[in-house]
């Protein structure tokens, strides 16, 4: 089996991954998975697409992440990890489509508008 490149967003996080068959090694930028998101829940997240297709320690992932906070890395992270699994197999979008794991989430940071203090909120506003 080749390589499988596959990239995640969420809000300002990329996540680019290369899957390879394998022992269950998970890196991300260079680092263990359980270091690199020390709580359970984000652990939980990366590796809940493997735990739905049922390919627990089939494959070995390196993970290059950037950009925004923990939880949208971890989203990209697994939202890359699912897309990459539907390439593989496509029998695994069956298992992964109803958990929502192969959605974009499209919510981003609004833009601030000139004129106000930030997105929507307006400065104070003073009648006399």
């Amino acid at each position: 089996m080749a390589v499988t490149h596959k990239i995640g967003r969420r809000k300002t996080s990329v996540a680019r991954i290369y899957l390879t068959e394998g022992n269950g090694e998970i890196l991300i930028n260079g680092k263990d998975y359980k270091t690199y998101f020390p709580t359970e829940v984000l652990q939980y997240k990366v590796l809940q697409p493997f735990q739905l297709t049922e390919t627990l320690n089939q494959y070995n992932v390196k993970v290059n992440v950037y950009g925004g906070g923990v939880t949208g890395q971890v989203e990209a992270v697994r939202l890359a990890i699912s897309r990459a699994l539907v390439s593989i197999d496509a029998e695994n979008r069956a298992h992964l489509k109803p958990e929502g794991l192969l959605t974009r989430d499209p919510r981003m940071v609004e833009r601030k508008k000139f004129g106000q203090k930030k997105a929507r909120k307006r400065f104070q506003f003073s009648k006399r």
